[in-house]
């Protein structure tokens, strides 16, 4: 990590900020949130915004970084934009229409990363789930080689700086790896990881591969009841996270935070709350002692928050 402008390089020689601003919401708000908090985030001293088309809200975030390069507060090159590939979009011909409608809603031309968002298919069409006449998703035997393939072409056209894959297991991720002509490696692989599903070997298997993993859900999630487990634990009150929170003089969320990016894992935090998103910026003020992270390496419990099959989520 290079500590002054807190970055990591990618196997394909650019740079990610190691703390990033996500803008899921849900539906019923997405909008509205990217509009409120988008621009906050930028001024408070974000610099890598995670967008995705399932979102539906890339519109409102395009609005938000244009807001802030007119007023000076930033360059387009200082902001680091991500956005991803949908389960609707994978057969190759559909890939480059994907990423341009994209880049059109964000008023960029071009994205500093793309990403296939999982690695499996669904029929094309403008619904980002298309479902049979018994309610059942219709899903599309694409070969994520390919799309694969039809990634590189858009790198090689300069309408993304960088290419990655999200939902990816290591097997998945060998199979591009291993693929035959295979131009450029993923760059990333974004997934849910926190204390209480660290991803010890995803991590080290992409760290092998010169592949970083991104962290979402870093803090747990117990926003949207509809498809995160209410028997979880509420990790944000791990006892063990509170008292190196205490020793720190920080909140329990910035440990959770620091302790991806000491391990050399990209982390995203979402906010809707202005106080929170600051309040993340305070990751970069303090050091996690070894002991430290051996204590919160202990909390692994392989808990998925996120137990949702994709479908359920846009349904």
């Amino acid at each position: 990590m290079d500590p002054k402008s807190q970055r990591v390089k990618l196997n394909d020689g650019h740079f990610i900020p190691v703390l990033g601003f996500g803008t899921y919401a849900p539906p019923e708000v997405a909008k509205k949130e990217a509009l409120e908090f988008t621009p906050f985030a930028i001024e408070v001293g974000f610099r890598h915004i995670d967008c995705a088309h399932a979102y539906q809200n890339e519109e409102e975030i395009g609005q938000a970084i244009q807001s802030k390069i007119a007023d000076g507060t930033v360059k387009r090159e200082d902001i680091f934009c991500t956005s991803k590939l949908w389960l609707t979009s994978l057969r190759p011909e559909l890939v480059r229409p994907a990423l341009e409608k994209s880049l059109k809603n964000l008023q960029l031309d071009y994205v500093d990363l793309y990403i296939m968002h999982y690695p499996m298919a669904l029929k094309p069409g403008e619904e980002l789930s298309r479902k049979d006449e018994n309610g059942k998703l219709i899903f599309d035997s694409v070969d994520f080689c390919r799309t694969w393939e039809a990634l590189e072409k858009c790198k090689d056209a300069g309408l993304t700086k960088s290419i990655g894959v999200s939902n990816f297991n290591h097997k998945q991720l060998e199979k591009i790896l291993n693929k035959l002509g295979l131009k450029y490696k993923p760059v990333c692989n974004q997934v849910e990881c926190h204390p209480y599903l660290n991803q010890s070997k995803l991590l080290d298997f992409c760290k092998s591969h010169e592949i970083v993993l991104v962290a979402y859900a870093a803090l747990g999630s117990q926003r949207v009841k509809e498809w995160v487990n209410p028997n979880h634990p509420v990790l944000l009150e791990d006892p063990v996270l509170s008292a190196i929170a205490q020793k720190h003089k920080k909140t329990a969320a910035l440990v959770a935070l620091r302790y991806q990016i000491q391990r050399g894992v990209v982390v995203l935090a979402k906010g809707n709350n202005k106080k929170w998103i600051k309040e993340n910026m305070q990751v970069f003020d303090f050091e996690l002692t070894p002991e430290d992270m051996k204590a919160v390496d202990g909390l692994n419990r392989n808990i998925r928050y996120y137990e949702f099959h994709v479908w359920i989520l846009y349904h």
